[in-house]
């Protein structure tokens, strides 16, 4: 039954792949937990968040200006940075011209909506959060394999980010009031939770080079594909699969597909993996060979 599920969920995958390229969308909103801009609402990177150390919405001094308001006399600002792709002009040894795209570091200074005077909260976070019903059939198969494995979920804590763990073996994801539709909030939980498959006391994917795998190498890109084919499979297996979230799966997918150099081969070798996952969260039970 898990097989069929999964051979149906990635051929359906691919096929709506090869439709063209896809958007992907995080599905779930920011918070005001952290910091972030007042010009767009989105949260700063991890690294910014970093850097300013305080939540709340940042802002430039001309766009404070532009609005009406002013930086308060004394203020000192905070540094935010993003790289920026610069194409330069390169001669070859035939003496032909070619353009390539460098990194460079940009930089701005940033004040805190504190620091501002005539300015206005455009995000404040005073209403309550939207509340929206656990679906069971979710419910039942993140309180078994949680149980079962004495695995730790973070769920109740209003966050910017979902992710697992493996040094710690525990998962952390937005809260379900974060999600506009609770069938993401559960596709999202399903992908971390497929990750903490790979845990050594579990089914041993982190081991030789995806161990130390970096973010966007080939071994990172593949574990991805895996988590989010789990993830789409038990969705689809709950009946809870929306058009939506389905398209976001595939968009996710074509993202690191475009990473491994567009190899579909990949994704069947990845759903291979994904299938015997998806077993382990449903029963625990190992595959002789894995």
């Amino acid at each position: 039954m898990n097989a069929k599920i999964c051979e149906t969920v990635t051929n359906r995958l691919i096929e709506e792949m090869e439709k063209g390229v896809i958007p992907w969308e995080r599905p779930w909103t920011g918070t005001s937990g952290g910091a972030i801009s007042h010009s767009t609402g989105k949260p700063y990177s991890l690294l910014n968040q970093m850097l300013l150390g305080r939540p709340g919405e940042w802002l430039t001094f001309n766009q404070c200006k532009a609005e009406g308001g002013s930086v308060r006399k004394g203020e000192h600002g905070s540094t935010v940075v993003f790289w920026k792709q610069v194409a330069v002009n390169d001669t070859d040894e035939d003496g032909n011209s070619k353009k390539r795209l460098v990194p460079m570091l940009r930089y701005f200074t940033v004040f805190h909506i504190d620091q501002c005077d005539g300015i206005k909260s455009k995000y404040a976070d005073d209403a309550e959060p939207e509340q929206r019903d656990p679906i069971a059939e979710a419910e039942q198969i993140v309180t078994g394999y949680q149980s079962r494995e004495g695995l730790k979920i973070i769920r109740d804590r209003t966050s910017n980010r979902a992710f697992y763990a493996p040094a710690a073996d525990y998962v952390q994801v937005p809260t379900l009031e974060q999600f506009p539709r609770a069938e993401e909030y559960y596709s999202t939980l399903f992908h971390e939770m497929t990750h903490s498959t790979g845990h050594t006391s579990r089914l041993n994917r982190f081991t030789g080079a995806a161990k130390a795998a970096a973010f966007g190498s080939e071994e990172y890109s593949k574990e991805e594909l895996i988590a989010e084919i789990g993830a789409a499979s038990l969705v689809n297996r709950c009946g809870i699969e929306t058009s939506h979230s389905f398209r976001n799966s595939a968009a996710y997918l074509q993202s690191w597909i475009k990473a491994l150099r567009n190899d579909n081969t990949l994704i069947i070798g990845a759903a291979g993996k994904a299938e015997k996952a998806v077993a382990y969260i449903l029963t625990g039970e190992k595959p002789a060979v894995y």
